[in-house]
């Protein structure tokens, strides 16, 4: 299947990998027809390559809503998003929808897609963000111009989700990987481990993903090298990661993070890149 460049992601996600696909190529498998992402997040490298079969989990269940309706109602959700404003009133009123469980609950599927892509292009930073509750809490973006209903991108993206044999799902990751039969390839990109006390990237879901989280995802690893299937892995450089994966072949590269809202401690920072392939 021929790629479509216009094919990209809808959504700016905390860990984003669009930055880094250059890089990521050369350390890529040489041939996937057969694709498992059970961290999807932006899907950046899925966009990037374009399987012909994949299979697609996020815990987050508001993300995945979105590739759904993308993928069935593609038409109706760019009519939903020309409605919304670009203002702050406008902004917070529909923020607020998740605090009222009743409310949110008699909304559409389309509206609540629509609501998430609203809300990412318009907020401060691109940041999807929620609370203990769940409840997504970043703060207006005050943008000027922001791309609220890129159609180009959505009916490309469309396209594709109909083209390829994608199988969405919103469950533990582990359920995924325990059902990935050999030839799939699987990329993981989990919440990172912190690189520091105060640093932490698990805001996209609540409930966060600690230490011990970080053990059963490489036990999970563990489990599908036996089993013949290759996987790569995203993570923050840190000693633990390092002592965790140290059985693997191990790249540290370089990515660029700027959702720090102190601008001075935006920058380049050491990631790591773990396979179990040359």
């Amino acid at each position: 299947m021929k790629k479509n460049k216009l094919v990209a992601p809808v959504l700016k996600w905390v860990g984003g990998k669009r930055q880094l696909i250059e890089t990521f190529t050369p350390l890529l498998p040489n041939r996937i027809t057969s694709y498992c992402e059970p961290f999807v997040g932006g899907g950046a490298v899925l966009f990037h390559l374009q399987p012909n079969t994949a299979y697609v989990n996020d815990i987050n269940s508001d993300l995945i809503c979105v590739y759904t309706v993308i993928r069935d109602s593609v038409e109706e959700l760019i009519e939903e998003l020309k409605q919304y404003k670009n203002e702050s009133d406008f902004f917070y009123a529909v923020r607020d929808w998740d605090r009222n469980p009743d409310k949110y609950a008699s909304l559409t599927e389309v509206q609540k897609a629509a609501r998430i892509l609203y809300l990412n292009k318009t907020c401060y930073n691109g940041l999807y963000r929620v609370n203990n509750a769940g409840e997504f809490n970043s703060p207006f973006g005050n943008y000027k111009n922001p791309n609220i209903v890129n159609e180009p991108v959505l009916r490309a993206v469309n396209a594709y989700f109909n083209s390829a044999t994608i199988h969405f799902s919103s469950v533990d990751y582990a359920e995924i990987l325990g059902t990935i039969k050999k030839g799939t390839f699987v990329y993981l990109d989990p919440p990172y481990d912190p690189i520091s006390e105060t640093a932490s990237f698990t805001g996209y879901s609540k409930g966060g993903f600690s230490k011990q989280d970080q053990i059963r995802l490489r036990e999970c690893c563990d489990e599908l090298d036996k089993r013949g299937i290759k996987f790569m892995l995203s993570n923050s450089a840190t000693a633990f990661i390092m002592e965790q994966y140290s059985a693997y072949n191990i790249t540290t590269v370089q990515a660029k993070r700027a959702i720090n809202s102190v601008a001075s401690k935006r920058g380049d920072v050491d990631e790591v890149v773990v396979r179990n392939y040359e």
